[in-house]
């Protein structure tokens, strides 16, 4: 099995960190979220993954790097496409051409999930909902009377079904959806934006036959915004307990109190302060006479006399100040100490 993991977007919603870093690259627990994602469905499927491919935009050797490093601890082939223009969903996996065969899992690299991840073999694919609120900003499956997919549409504007598409598919032979791309784009049939939507060559696969079944899902965690991204981070800590068991030998620790879960990275400093509950704290990063709970904060900042909560903290940042709920970026420095 092949997994084809899109994530070639800008992040722009999740500004100004992903001004530096790509979101897919932005750690949750310890981990970016694309190895994350990875994790997950290897871990959950009952099929051997023999390569992951990532469609990326320029982000450099150096992340790309890190890509095939995750791929290779999973034990797969790791293997790089570029997409250079934004030109919508399918358009993206089509940059996988020559991996789109077999079967096949889509995965989009904005949203982690808990879900019964059975690969259903009698069916041409499979497509993992979950009921939402406000169906207009997603793709959406419609049901016929017997709960069989009879629809697929995208960002409908009049109610149609808030059972979204969390960005998550799998297709028994991926040669059939990279058919259906070829012909959507040969005929420039293009959806909301202008842009090639996968929801299209579903329809277009549906309309010929094919038969999807759905996949239930549990959890679906969001990390488009930072909001968002705080709260998929306090979750993970609290699916993921054992993992974030241990601090690691290397933290130094003095007169302050972990509440778990927490993530504690190598070389953290901790003093006179209290960590938690669901924080991540980055390698290399100093807390000092602080105050932090449900935070994400990355690599190699300092925190001193923060009173934070519901915070995300890029690399390298510096925070000296007050009580705030703050979303501060690579490099950044906010003193309310030296007000000179």
């Amino acid at each position: 099995m092949k997994i084809i993991i899109p994530m070639a977007g800008r992040g722009s919603r999740l500004r100004p960190h992903t001004l530096t870093v790509p979101k897919p690259l932005i750690p949750i627990g310890g981990k970016p979220i694309v190895q994350r994602l990875a994790e997950d469905i290897t871990k959950l499927s009952d099929e051997k993954v023999e390569e992951i491919a990532f469609i990326i935009g320029d982000f450099g050797a150096e992340v790309e790097a890190q890509l095939l490093g995750i791929a290779e601890k999973l034990g797969a082939k790791g293997t790089i496409y570029h997409q250079e223009e934004p030109l919508g969903t399918a358009h993206a996996i089509w940059m996988a051409e020559q991996s789109l065969s077999g079967p096949v899992v889509v995965a989009f690299a904005d949203t982690l999930f808990r879900a019964n991840f059975h690969l259903d073999m009698n069916s041409d694919g499979v497509v993992w909902v979950k009921k939402v609120e406000d169906p207009s900003a997603f793709g959406v499956v419609k049901l016929d009377a017997y709960g069989v997919i009879e629809d697929f549409v995208e960002k409908p504007k009049e109610f149609v079904s808030d059972l979204a598409i969390i960005g998550i598919y799998f297709f028994k032979d991926g040669q059939n959806l990279r058919e259906e791309i070829k012909y959507i784009m040969d005929n420039e049939i293009q959806g909301n934006g202008g842009e090639y939507q996968l929801t299209d060559a579903l329809e277009n696969m549906r309309a010929k036959g094919k038969k999807f079944t759905l996949g239930p899902v549990d959890e679906w965690m969001d990390c488009g915004n930072k909001a968002a991204t705080v709260d998929t981070n306090g979750k993970i800590l609290g699916f993921e307990k054992e993992e974030f068991a241990n601090v690691p030998k290397s933290a130094q620790i003095s007169n302050s109190l972990i509440i778990p879960p927490c993530f504690i990275g190598e070389n953290v400093v901790i003093e006179n302060s209290k960590i938690g509950p669901y924080v991540s704290l980055g390698n290399g990063t100093k807390v000092v006479n602080s105050n932090i709970d449900n935070c994400l904060i990355q690599e190699k900042c300092v925190i001193d006399h923060g009173n934070l909560t519901g915070s995300m903290i890029g690399n390298h940042a510096q925070y000296f100040g007050v009580s705030r709920n703050i979303s501060l970026g690579d490099y950044s420095v906010l003193d309310f100490k030296n007000k000179d």
